[in-house]
């Protein structure tokens, strides 16, 4: 990448993270049609879609993208809506307005829907996978400001080897699941991605509600609103536990493990 390309990508990082900031839901789904979502897609998806997915993590905003990840990859018209399967055998839509949705984080518009069509999920998982990695590195810096300013027995409790280890930990767990994203270049690599992202994510929910401790309970601290997404989204296109038992009987079908990475 070059110098040029880098300062192009700031720049649309930025006018991103504005509307981001500005509106959710339908209204930013129509911020990112003005921006050229669908040309970008098109055009330079292993840029755009990392970029978006990760700064919807990061804000807390959200759009019905997935939708047009997943219809991209399948060579259908973007706009639409799909049916995506989700936890325990069910099925939703993720509708392209605001109307609440039936799961835990009812800001997400997302409602039962029948089985749909057999989609190609790699880059679907990829686009979530980098949604958790946003998310999870939000919460992990909303608890490392958190220890930082709290203080007990007169020092920050930053510096208590409980807390440090904790956050460590979700550090850990965080940049691991970015580095399987980097090799996820097959269905396979995906699925192994989003469920190492949605590992990661629902550590650092853990970890930072028990650094954050009794306001990070609270419905009003922003770390709540990140919990809630984590939850619905390690759902969609299957949850870890269920990617994690899929791959491994992958892993016995096959009789080895493939190489993902070039070491």
């Amino acid at each position: 990448m070059t110098d040029t390309d880098s300062a192009e990508i700031e720049l649309l990082a930025d006018s991103l993270r504005k509307a981001m900031s500005s509106g959710s839901g339908a209204a930013l789904d129509r911020a990112l049609g003005e921006l050229g979502w669908a040309e970008m897609l098109a055009q330079m998806p292993d840029v755009a879609i990392p970029l978006v997915f990760r700064l919807l993590g990061e804000t807390g905003a959200h759009a019905p993208v997935l939708n047009d990840v997943l219809a991209q990859a399948a060579g259908n018209p973007l706009g639409g809506t799909v049916s995506l399967p989700f936890t325990g055998g069910s099925w939703v839509v993720w509708e392209r307005t605001d109307r609440p949705g039936g799961t835990v984080d009812e800001d997400l518009p997302l409602h039962p829907a029948a089985q749909g069509a057999d989609l190609p999920l790699g880059a679907g998982r990829r686009a979530l996978a980098w949604w958790l990695i946003g998310s999870g590195r939000t919460m992990l810096t909303l608890a490392r400001r958190h220890a930082l300013d709290r203080k007990q027995f007169g020092r920050p409790v930053a510096s208590f080897q409980a807390i440090r280890h904790r956050l460590a930990e979700t550090l850990v767990a965080l940049d691991g699941a970015e580095a399987t994203l980097s090799t996820a270049d097959d269905e396979f690599g995906a699925l192994l991605a989003k469920a190492a992202a949605g590992r990661a994510a629902l550590l650092a929910a853990k970890h930072c509600q028990q650094t954050l401790g009794g306001i990070g309970f609270t419905a009003e601290h922003e770390l709540q609103g990140h919990i809630r997404r984590v939850l619905v989204l390690d759902g969609l296109l299957g949850s870890t536990r269920e990617l994690t038992r899929e791959a491994g009987a992958h892993i016995r079908a096959q009789g080895s493990a493939p190489r993902l990475a070039q070491l």
